[in-house]
């Protein structure tokens, strides 16, 4: 069931997407600078969602340098290849009407070819178990049936469902079949970023510091799929609010925003709304869940709290452990 609160993440969401949309249209240069920012920031990120050892920076040189990091497995460099390639895939079908399993299977194939080419873009043939899950995914004599009625399930609801929740749920019912012998994760995330993708919204990272939330609620949505959702909805909120700031921070994007937007930037200083707007998206972080977020030290955030306070934007709820925080008035009002 859709919550309440989940459809106000949607609203969120779509706000945020017309925000983006004072923006466009963007010139050529920076379209491609935007792609080029996301394929090292989704490779890298779902990449160390599963293990993968190699930073962000690393992950950048492997991809667009062609050049090997030393001391790293040859492998985490064939993953950021493949990777790369599977996420310039999304970019070619993104407006190709509705979704196919060659689709699918030729993402897998783009990024598992380095690794096992006799198993790239192929079912498994084999059982697997996935550690830490009280679940079955499929059998492999009804992965083809499965994937058949999630390619038809897809179809049928692109034009029903919320762009987060058709994202999200395709994501979840991709992974319950694991129709892969391994990079189901990263087929997963492609696919739910084509989703968006294809319905107007910007790509969703989830970065390594939430993986136990993600395999958490990724687990309950066996039963309660809305929690699995919530999250995903969640990380798009969080990747468009970074977006965001690239467009504000860029001085000649910023010449063509509109006046509605401008204002709207201009209360806050840049510390000042990576705070506020996280604060916004998650009101139960702590100083220190905040300061690692915000990739600033606890006395910035103490301090940037205590303005944001005192120009009642913000105010905790309950007590420093327990409590939450609640924002007054937009950074607008």
């Amino acid at each position: 069931m859709i919550t309440g609160a989940i459809i106000a993440k949607y609203k969120k969401a779509d706000e945020n997407n017309r925000l983006l949309s004072s923006y466009r249209p963007l010139p050529p240069e920076t379209l491609k600078s935007l792609r080029e920012y996301y394929r090292v920031g989704l490779t890298y990120s779902s990449n160390a969602l599963e293990g993968n050892s190699l930073t962000e920076s690393e992950t950048k040189v492997v991809i667009e340098d062609g050049l090997t990091i030393e001391g790293k497995p040859l492998r985490d460099h064939y993953e950021a290849v493949g990777h790369a390639k599977a996420y310039d895939y999304v970019y070619q079908i993104m407006e190709k009407e509705g979704l196919t399993e060659e689709d699918i299977l030729n993402l897998h194939r783009l990024f598992y070819q380095q690794i096992d080419v006799e198993k790239a873009g192929l079912y498994r043939n084999v059982k697997v178990y996935i550690s830490g899950s009280r679940y079955a995914v499929a059998a492999v004599s009804n992965i083809p049936a499965e994937m058949q009625k999630l390619v038809k399930w897809y179809n049928d609801n692109e034009k029903i469902l919320h762009p987060i929740e058709l994202a999200a749920k395709l994501h979840q019912r991709f992974v319950f079949i694991h129709p892969f012998v391994d990079g189901n994760g990263r087929v997963a995330r492609l696919l739910m970023n084509l989703a968006l993708l294809r319905n107007g919204f910007t790509i969703a990272i989830i970065p390594a510091l939430l993986r136990h939330e993600y395999i958490y609620s990724l687990e309950t949505a066996h039963n309660r799929p809305e929690v699995f959702v919530d999250f995903i909805a969640d990380r798009v909120i969080a990747t468009q609010l970074d977006l965001l700031r690239l467009m504000r921070d860029d001085d000649t994007v910023n010449d063509t925003v509109n006046d509605t937007v401008k204002s709207e930037v201009s209360a806050f200083s840049k510390t000042e709304q990576t705070v506020f707007a996280v604060i916004s998206s998650y009101p139960y972080y702590s100083y220190e869940k905040l300061a690692e977020y915000c990739h600033l030290s606890r006395p910035t955030i103490a301090r940037t709290i205590k303005t944001l306070q005192s120009r009642e934007y913000i105010r905790r709820i309950g007590s420093d452990k327990t409590g939450h925080w609640e924002v007054i008035k937009k950074e607008d009002e």
